[in-house]
Parts: structure tokens; C-alpha cells; sequence
């Protein structure tokens, strides 16, 4: 029971990396079936639709980023860790939930958007920014739920 708030913190920790990575390898690989269909047929366009591949893996970054950000908060990394009481570690579990959350539905959101973005691609190449215009909006929620996770991880005083 004494380590029971530190679990906590690096359950909220891992889950954050984890749900958010896992919706952005989902993610990368919708998109990078659309865009190998269209590269078969016109290897030109591979760095067109590689910039529109790329988006979706940005949540899990910013999954990874919150880990690394509760880690610094309890000094996992200095090898000394604070100690939490399970209040305190359910908090931390709690201020990573928007980032594990939003990032795995987001990743793939934005993953179906940046695939209909490859068609255009395809159709009309001179096109490709507003494809990326229009998948970036999806990425608008993962950053609020980074910046929900980083204040809510920064705002905790123990």
C-alpha cells in the first residue's frame, strides 16, 4: 500500500504514452495504406502524401511528452522517486487521462481525414495544403488535451 500513489502516477504515465502511441501507429498506418496505393501508381506524390502520413504520429509524441513530464514531476528519473500517498498518484493518474484519451481517438481521426487528403493527392497534387489544413484541425483537440495534462501535471504540489 506505501507505493500505491507512485504506481498510480506511472500507471497515469504509461497510460498516456500507450493509448496515445497506439492510436498513432493506427494512424500512420491507415494513411500509409492510402498513400502506397497512390505511390504504385505515381511515385512522384510520395512526399506529398508522406507530410500527410506524418500527422497522425504526432499524438503519440505528445503522449510520450506527458510521460516524460510526470516522470520529471515525481523524479522517477533521478532514481529517487517522491513519495505519493494514493490520493496524490490518482491525481497524476487523472491529469493523464485527457492526453491518453483524446490522442488514441484523435491519431485515428485525423488519420481518416489525412487518408481522404491522399485522394486528393491524387486527383489534384497542387491541392495538398488545404489536405493538410483540413487533417491539422484534428490535431487542434490533441494539443488541448497536452496542454489539460502538462497544467493539470504542472498545478500538483507535493
Amino acid at each position: 500500500m506505501a507505493n500505491l500513489g507512485l504506481g498510480l502516477a506511472i500507471l497515469g504515465a504509461a497510460l498516456a504514452a500507450l493509448f496515445s502511441g497506439m492510436g498513432s501507429a493506427k494512424g500512420v498506418g491507415i494513411v500509409g495504406q492510402a498513400a502506397a496505393g497512390l505511390v504504385s501508381e505515381d511515385p512522384s506524390k510520395f512526399t506529398k502524401v508522406l507530410i500527410l502520413e506524418i500527422l497522425p504520429g504526432t499524438q503519440g509524441l505528445y503522449g510520450f511528452i506527458t510521460a516524460i513530464m510526470v516522470m520529471i514531476k515525481i523524479k522517477l528519473l533521478s532514481g529517487a522517486p517522491v513519495e505519493l500517498t494514493w490520493t496524490q498518484g490518482l491525481q497524476i493518474l487523472a491529469a493523464c487521462l485527457p492526453m491518453a484519451l483524446v490522442g488514441y481517438f484523435s491519431a485515428i481521426a485525423q488519420a481518416k481525414v489525412a487518408a481522404s487528403g491522399v485522394s486528393v493527392v491524387a486527383k489534384k497534387p497542387e491541392q495538398q495544403s488545404k489536405a493538410m489544413v483540413l487533417s491539422a484541425m484534428v490535431e487542434t483537440y490533441a494539443v488541448l488535451a497536452l496542454l489539460i495534462s502538462i497544467l493539470f501535471i504542472l498545478r500538483l504540489n507535493f
